[in-house]
């Protein structure tokens, strides 16, 4: 078949190229992060400590794996674990999570309480011979943070830190697109997440009140910077591949004043070695352009926003050649180029890439309890282990003191060592 006749389907059937998972830019051949198939055995027991908004949306992506088995939950608030037997109703409901720890059919859990309680239960979790996967950050202080990474390292358990994005195919995908230099020099890189909503939760009681709405307290969170950004900081960390050596930060509440001591909209600027910064904001006050990561380069700019990624070129950028058989889409006033994860499996069911996507109601964090499941079965480790759960948590909570103190925080190299 001559070049002159290729039609688009044809080159994205052999030729491979960008639809196919497969670059080939200067003759390099970089495959993108496919996920690999789930060991063989049984579903994994799991069970689920923490049945707030994150638990739940937890148990309702394990209830689309056939890998895992919710067969125990926890909590200390009775409406949220009778709310939960409607996604799991199989499994066996507790109040104390040492109890569940007991359950015979426990082999993994998921430990989505409120941050400043994770460590005593990934501690006891990890003791009692237990898979763990804990949410980000991993705690709300440094200390705390470290006494778990540890922990996670030294066990012969899976260990795997709540940082969805990492599992999702996407940014894996865009992960190696990004490191085989194609954006050119990353000039900046930049990251959001606006939504509005208070953050505050009803309950019965003053008592229960206060107990739900540790998210509003500084002595119990780490705020927008730490709840939220961790996830958006630690990727563009693992996208430039370095960690920041210093961060300033600014904030305040615009808006929620009902008694709350943590700030309701936040701005963050990381800087890294060679004069590379990035900024994370977020605000409670306003959902515009909702959350997204943005890599600026000298040949393009990549986009990431939520399960969907352009690069976006510079009108001098040198043609990589595949270009034209591309999909391309609006993002804003500019045209990007359609950046797409398993398009093998795509072009298998006859579907153009960028188009009709496979899987795409499936989010990061189902990526990631799927990957959990499959680590505990013996596949491969988790992206997100000790260590990069305990960079990502350093670099948060180090943000939000640089807020609350407002003082540039200078990184030490030491505060990531886990030795």
């Amino acid at each position: 078949m001559s070049t002159d006749t290729i039609s688009r389907r044809d080159f994205l059937i052999g030729a491979g190229a960008v639809s196919a998972g497969v670059f080939l830019l200067n003759q390099e051949i970089l495959a993108d992060a496919a996920a690999a198939p789930a060991p063989a055995g049984p579903p994994v027991g799991i069970g689920v400590i923490g049945l707030g908004l994150q638990g739940r949306d937890i148990l309702t992506a394990l209830g689309g794996l056939a890998t895992a088995s919710v067969v125990a939950i926890c909590d200390t608030y009775e409406p949220y674990a009778k709310r939960a037997l409607e996604t799991a109703a199989k499994a066996t409901s507790f109040t104390d999570y040492k109890k569940l720890l007991e359950h015979q059919g426990v082999e993994a859990v998921i430990v989505a309480t409120p941050s400043h309680q994770h460590k005593q239960i990934v501690l006891d979790a990890l003791a009692a011979g237990k898979h763990v996967y804990c949410e980000s950050p991993i705690a709300s202080t440094v200390d705390e943070a470290k006494e778990i990474a540890k922990a996670g390292l030294a066990a012969k358990q899976v260990f795997q830190a709540g940082l969805q994005l990492r599992s999702s195919p996407l940014r894996k995908h865009v992960f190696s697109f990004v490191k085989s230099g194609v954006p050119g020099a990353i000039g900046q890189g930049r990251a959001q997440w606006h939504k509005k909503q208070s953050w505050r939760r009803m309950a019965p009681t003053p008592e229960r009140e206060a107990e739900l709405n540790w998210r509003l307290k500084k002595e119990t969170s780490s705020g927008l910077l730490g709840e939220v950004g961790v996830h958006q900081i630690d990727v563009l960390n693992w996208y430039v591949n370095q960690l920041p050596v210093a961060v300033t930060a600014f904030g305040g509440i615009r808006k929620w004043t009902d008694g709350r001591d943590v700030a309701d909209t936040v701005q963050a600027v990381f800087e890294y070695p060679e004069q590379l910064n990035v900024v994370f904001d977020a605000t409670l006050v306003n959902s515009y352009e909702g959350a997204y990561e943005c890599l600026y380069g000298s040949e393009a700019a990549i986009m990431l926003k939520g399960e969907r990624g352009w690069m976006i070129k510079e009108v001098d950028s040198a043609m990589l050649g595949w270009e034209p058989y591309a999909h391309k889409e609006k993002v804003g006033d500019e045209t990007g180029i359609a950046l797409v994860a398993n398009a093998t499996k795509i072009i298998a069911q006859g579907k153009e890439p960028g188009k009709e996507d496979v899987d795409s109601k499936k989010d990061a964090l189902y990526y990631a309890m799927e990957e959990f499941a499959a680590a505990v079965r013996g596949g491969a480790k988790p992206e997100a282990g000790p260590q990069a759960g305990y960079a990502a948590a350093v670099c948060a909570i180090k943000a939000n003191e640089a807020l609350l103190n407002g003082a540039k925080v200078t990184f030490q190299k030491e505060w990531f060592d886990l030795a």
